[in-house]
């Protein structure tokens, strides 16, 4: 494979501008990085690994969140030097060549079209719940519209959706860790001091040894996933190399706050054999400490999470097909843009204009396209779809700190002042995450629950690299062939 087709590196004067609106602010970028990955998965599926793997689970949520924060870091540093509304597939382009850019680029649409699905119809059911007369489909149509037409307009709106949704997941779970502190010393009514007691019976802390720890990794490392939307939207502001690199450095701190803060407060204020996969241990919780309607309140907030993520879904998808089309991977006819900007550099900057609606479009299509399929055959086809994108996030963070490696070190060489972000002791830590991402992708394999999802999306990364591949094949037999291909990153 060929190293990628001339790309004038945006740190150059010569980089061509992004034809997208600049209409997120800080303050947008800082709470989608905070409330990009606050969802379901933390609310409800936390039960799942507190189940395995006991009061461990704290290390399970340390070790997972460590990963995440290494793989953040290593795409913050690329996307301080280089925003692109592409974010990691045009990093992946610049390192690797074509096929890589290409590949991540697509499988992450797909990933996120079809985790879509998932969302939009698991929050029509809490909503059918509590309207029974409105039937779920219904439910799933009125969301996808609204979060549409607020996609299709200004940039902002977005913005403001996911500000004011993760302003409630962030406050909710605020709230929840100073009930549960003060659960634990018994400073709230009718309550007894707690202390170490449910950490240490039950089996003590390791009640199913480290393979618990294991297995609870494995349980909670996909709830990490959303943060990499922040990198994309970062091209979408004012100062998109110092927006990102505010955005990643508050956005990992915190979460690993929230997320093991939780958990420990989780199984030290109740015994851990209280829990039960499918189930909010975060009910449980405040059941046990005497909040009221405690199941509502939490049912409120796991519905807004699903929506935030929705929201953050259909935009990252369709920037992630406009850059594509950006970069002649996508049909051209995606690059439209509001305001009257139709090719590359010549849309709006402006806040009203510069969406690129063609691209929300086709993303939300092949959305419906997913609800519809979860609707009618959720155990067949798509279960088998969902399957095919159950390991692809870990497949992306591969490629991520892969392209990290290279860049880095061009970078260096060719653009040492746009390195306003760095990676921890590069290239060591890059090395030690690319070693656990092939740990966890190995351990899923000796798991009987998670191995379909590995060989699933095995099957669907290797369909798209064979594209790849026949792409490049059959572009080298064209008469550009014989041009001498540039640095993809100096242009030289």
């Amino acid at each position: 494979m060929h190293e990628a087709p001339p790309t004038p590196s945006p740190t150059s004067p010569a980089a061509p501008a992004e034809p997208l609106s600049h209409g997120l602010k800080q303050r947008h970028l800082t709470m989608l990085g905070l409330g990009g990955v606050i969802g379901a998965g933390l609310f409800v599926g936390s039960g799942a690994g507190i189940a395995v793997a006991g009061p461990a689970i704290v290390v399970s949520y340390l070790i997972a969140g460590a990963l995440a924060m290494l793989v953040m870091r290593m795409l913050g540093e690329m996307s301080a030097a280089m925003p692109a509304s592409g974010s990691f597939s045009v990093h992946a382009e610049r390192a690797l060549g074509r096929w890589a850019g290409f590949s991540v680029g697509w499988l992450y649409w797909f990933l996120l079209v079809v985790v879509l699905a998932v969302e939009a119809t698991a929050a029509a059911q809490i909503a059918h719940g509590w309207v029974p007369g409105v039937e779920p489909w219904a439910w799933v149509l009125l969301f996808m519209v609204v979060f549409t037409v607020a996609n299709l307009t200004a940039v902002k709106n977005f913005g403001e959706f996911e500000f004011w949704f993760a302003s409630l997941k962030v406050g909710a779970i605020v709230v929840f860790l100073v009930l549960g502190g003060l659960a634990v010393f018994g400073l709230l009514p009718d309550t007894d001091p707690v202390g170490m007691t449910n950490l240490t019976g039950q089996g003590g802390f390791l009640p199913n040894g480290w393979s618990g720890v294991v297995s609870g990794v494995l349980t909670v490392v996909f709830a990490f996933g959303g943060l990499e939307v922040v990198t994309i939207a970062a091209a979408e502001t004012d100062d998109p190399a110092r927006a990102v690199g505010r955005a990643v450095r508050s956005a990992v701190v915190r979460i690993l706050f929230f997320y093991v803060g939780s958990m420990l407060v989780i199984v030290t204020v109740l015994p851990w054999t209280a829990q039960q996969a499918g189930l909010s241990p975060y009910v449980k919780v405040l059941d046990a400490i005497g909040v009221p309607s405690a199941g509502q309140i939490m049912n409120i907030v796991v519905f807004v999470a699903l929506l935030s993520a929705l929201n953050a879904n259909l935009y990252g998808s369709s920037r992630m097909i406009f850059s594509l089309a950006e970069r002649g991977e996508a049909p051209r006819g995606l690059l439209k843009v509001s305001g009257g900007g139709a090719e590359k550099g010549g849309g709006s900057t402006g806040q009203a204009g510069g969406v690129p609606r063609r691209a929300v479009l086709a993303s939300v299509a092949f959305g419906f396209v997913s609800v519809l399929l979860n609707l009618l055959w959720p155990d067949t086809v798509f279960l088998y779809m969902l399957n095919s994108v159950g390991a692809v996030l870990l497949f992306v963070w591969a490629l991520i700190a892969a392209s990290q490696l290279r860049l880095r070190a061009r970078l260096e060489q060719e653009a040492p002042d746009a390195l306003a972000l760095r990676m921890w002791w590069f290239p060591y830590l890059t090395w030690v995450t690319l070693a656990g991402l092939l740990g966890v992708l190995l351990l899923m394999l000796t798991d009987d629950a998670a191995r379909p999802q590995v060989l699933w999306s095995a099957g669907a990364t290797a369909l798209v690299l064979l594209v790849a591949v026949a792409r490049e094949w059959r572009e080298r037999k064209g008469p550009q062939v014989h041009e001498r291909k540039p640095s993809a990153l100096t242009g030289r």
